[in-house]
């Protein structure tokens, strides 16, 4: 190891950085470069809280104890070791330069210190000037510490670290036990575009990422207009289930009704983006510009938009201004430039506000969120939110949020934020994603035609002896919730379908449930006669006008055909083609002889029309599905 004396000079020291460039360049990572436009943060702070320098890519930062020890190295060896190693500075001004492996060096605070912090002159970095510094580098090299201990850099690709909520997975329930089921309608299709694109980085998706409701609805289907007043229709099929051929599949579908561009109401929308540090990568803000200015090139002159930022502070970019001004919107969106912290109650509190004040009595009002959902200053606690955005539902305004970003998405948040604002969720992988929910499905994903949707199946016990939902974990309502005008459920917007499948057992099929005891104070329950009338279940919907409080009720018997799988429609084959596909990704105990080979076949078999491509590239993910159970067969178990 080379000594350098602690007295090294400014031009001494930028001498050794050339030459570690000169000889270290041929080794640094394919690809890697300085990150641009990011703020040097002063050591003072705590580095983990900014994240505009500090923002990870592909490199995972040291943890807290791994740099506590590597402080303690770098006092027993060499002030300067840091020059071949990770080293985490202090006095000596120069820390890790990040010459090799991947250092951290703070500036230090010693009077007439360097700070050149982590010059990033391999990976990335960014180093204080006179004192101060802090950065992060990513050699080609093995980190070393102290001579003679070599510490092997991490490999594979980057590790997940989204955040979402845990879905607990229900089993069969027993008609006799439970025989109704209740649970809140859901449109959001988050989940379906954050698995592609884990799939798509070569990643295996965690199993609570894999929402099942979210991958089927992610679909249009050809369901049935509705009639009269109604805002939407519903419809039933029941046939065998391919992955037990005992077992029946109720297929549930609704069709919200469609409303054509020239009948649509003045939009009233506030755009809120966040613009923190967090936001600053390709696939962040530079995605959401785009994808924002797909939906304003869709506004008319009626339309009015304002544009909410939020980072460290809250602020108005773009005063309401109307649709026909295109040239306007387009130049605030390009002007957005990200950095600082994530004070999102902030910016949900002005966003609000800015809606209210101008809202349009009859027209359709609706703050707009586009975050990664870190929030991380401000009203950062997930419950405080929580609270925050019930309460601004009240003013009759609706959600919708979208997702962007990767390697340290809020999934969790942000589903809890459409889910409490009365909204949708959808997440932006790609410029076509953003075409499909902003200009492709702008109806659907702007326009409300129903809120407060719920759907309760009675089955009856003549005919079936247990059942499972599948899907729709984190949408489950206690029976009574459903004549509860009180209780807040799921929207419909305009042109949606929504889907749900239940798995069914015949009665006399068993083996599904554990047996009870008898009871002691109640005997059996004596079916009724309409019990006996070949009815298998009866489906009922509450639902609410977009500005009513009061609900109406729908409701539809279904009765089984006997229907095999073969003779199921192409709607039907498909849904069940996708929630096999999820099944096998999560690792469901109960997906039977479901397998990624099964699930293509029954997908390539039912892809039908498919104007948009939706479906064919949905047999893409299948395949590459495929490939990473392949080199990860536990998770097929």
């Amino acid at each position: 190891m080379y000594r350098l004396s602690p007295r090294l000079t400014p031009r001494v020291l930028l001498f050794a950085s050339s030459l570690a460039l000169g000889s270290l360049a041929c080794e640094s990572a394919p690809g890697e470069q300085a990150p641009t436009g990011a703020a040097t943060p002063d050591a003072a702070e705590a580095p983990a809280e900014d994240k505009t320098s500090a923002e990870p890519t592909n490199d995972p930062a040291p943890s807290d104890d791994a740099e506590s020890e590597v402080r303690e190295e770098a006092a027993a060896a060499d002030p300067m070791a840091g020059l071949n190693g990770t080293q985490v500075g202090d006095a000596a001004g120069v820390g890790g330069l990040g010459l090799k492996g991947t250092g951290r060096g703070g500036g230090g605070t010693g009077e007439g210190t360097i700070g050149l912090g982590n010059v990033g002159l391999i990976g990335k970095g960014g180093g204080g000037g006179t004192g101060s510094g802090y950065g992060r580098g990513a050699g080609a090299l093995s980190k070393r510490s102290t001579p003679g201990i070599v510490r092997p850099m991490p490999s594979g690709p980057p590790p997940v670290t989204e955040d979402f909520d845990k879905v607990e997975v229900e089993g069969f329930k027993a008609v006799a036990d439970e025989p109704l089921s209740t649970f809140s309608v859901d449109v959001d299709t988050a989940s379906y575009a954050m698995v592609r694109r884990m799939l798509r980085d070569g990643q295996t998706p965690p199993a609570d990422s894999v929402r099942l409701e979210e991958l089927v609805n992610y679909f249009d289907y050809d369901y049935p207009e509705p009639m009269g007043s109604q805002p939407f229709s519903v419809m039933t099929e029941v046939a065998s289930a391919p992955w037990a051929e005992e077992h029946r599949l109720l297929h549930v579908g609704l069709q919200g009704v469609p409303i054509d561009d020239a009948e649509v109401a003045p939009r009233n929308l506030v755009f809120l983006l966040d613009v923190s540090g967090s936001m600053n990568r390709p696939d962040a803000l530079p995605l959401l510009k785009q994808g924002l200015g797909l939906l304003a090139r869709q506004l008319r002159k009626q339309d009015k938009v304002s544009i909410v930022v939020y980072a460290g502070a809250s602020g108005m970019v773009l005063p309401p201004t109307s649709g026909g001004d295109i040239s306007k919107i387009l130049g605030a969106l390009e002007s957005l430039q990200a950095g600082g912290s994530t004070n999102g109650g902030a910016g949900i509190e002005l966003a609000y506000k800015v809606a209210k004040d101008n809202y349009i009595k009859g027209g359709i009002n609706r703050v707009i969120l586009a975050t990664d959902g870190d929030f991380n200053v401000g009203t950062a606690n997930r419950s405080e939110l929580e609270r925050l955005i019930e309460q601004k539902r009240e003013t009759g305004v609706f959600l919708t949020v979208l997702g962007f970003g990767r390697g340290n998405t809020k999934d969790s948040t942000m589903q809890m934020l459409a889910d409490k604002g009365n909204g949708n969720y959808a997440y932006i992988d790609s410029v076509a994603e953003a075409r499909k929910v902003l200009v492709r499905e702008a109806g659907a994903t702007l326009t409300t035609i129903a809120k407060d949707v719920k759907i309760q199946v009675e089955f009856n016990p003549v005919l079936v002896e247990s059942y499972r939902l599948i899907g729709y974990e984190n949408r489950r309502l206690a029976a009574q919730d459903f004549n509860d005008d009180k209780k807040d459920a799921g929207e419909i917007g305009a042109g949606h379908t929504v889907t749900a499948v239940y798995e069914i057992v015949p009665a006399g099929k068993g083996g599904t449930q554990p047996g009870v005891d008898p009871l002691k104070y109640q005997g059996e329950r004596t079916p009724t006669g309409d019990a006996l009338t070949g009815e298998m279940a009866t489906v009922k919907l509450r639902y609410k006008a977009p500005e009513g409080s009061t609900s109406k009720l729908i409701s539809e018997t279904v009765t089984d055909d006997g229907k095999t799988w073969a003779q199921a429609s192409e709607d039907f084959r498909w849904s069940a083609a996708v929630l096999a596909f999820g099944m096998v990704l999560r690792g469901s105990e109960h997906r039977g002889k479901a397998d990624m080979k099964m699930a293509r076949k029954l997908a390539q078999g039912s892809v039908g029309k498919d104007p948009q491509g939706d479906r064919k590239g949905f047999l893409a993910m299948i395949d590459q599905a495929s490939s990473r159970l392949a080199k990860n067969p536990a998770v097929a178990k």
